[in-house]
């Protein structure tokens, strides 16, 4: 089958890989754009924990306000330059991020973080709803921040971590 401009440009826009990427995927896959998005995206997903050892020391504070001003939330999100963190995918990304925490109010960023006796009083789906990157994502449930993170590493080539965060909430104190 020949891979024409138009079914380039089409994948290029559904998965933001690159061109060559797409075509080649496109050509692997006979023309099937689902089959050839899937192929992107375990390729990015491979990319991504390639560059999970990288140092992710730049990014941004994004803060969050909810609720009339009821719920307010800081999200330190890194990533391996400050051009990267200028890039408006991934102030995107940190404000997303920033309206989890603001909706699921996490304890934890990981299940790294998270203390031996809070594992051994809690159900292992009790700790993992505790852990933002273990939570589905509030706009689409099928994903979890773990895998939103991981994708927009595919995509952007750097690697992210989110780095800390608060929640406050109005008349509820530690």
């Amino acid at each position: 089958m020949e891979i024409t401009a138009s079914m380039v440009k089409n994948l290029r826009e559904k998965t933001s890989a690159g061109v060559m990427e797409c075509k080649r995927a496109l050509e692997q896959c006979q023309g099937d754009m689902d089959k050839a998005a899937e192929v992107l995206r375990e390729q990015g997903l491979a990319k991504a924990a390639k560059k999970a050892t990288r140092v992710a020391n730049q990014g941004l504070v994004e803060p969050y306000i909810h609720a009339g001003g009821r719920i307010g939330v800081l999200v330190e999100l890194n990533c391996e330059t400050d051009f990267v963190a200028r890039l408006p995918e991934f102030k995107a990304l940190a404000h997303d991020i920033a309206m989890q925490v603001a909706a699921t109010n996490p304890q934890y960023i990981s299940m790294d973080n998270v203390p031996e006796e809070v594992k051994q009083q809690n159900s292992e789906q009790a700790v993992a709803e505790m852990c933002l990157l273990s939570q589905p994502f509030i706009r689409q449930p099928d994903v979890t921040i773990e895998r939103l993170i991981t994708e927009k590493v595919a995509t952007i080539g750097e690697h992210i971590k989110v780095g800390r965060f608060v929640r406050f909430e109005l008349g509820v104190y530690p």
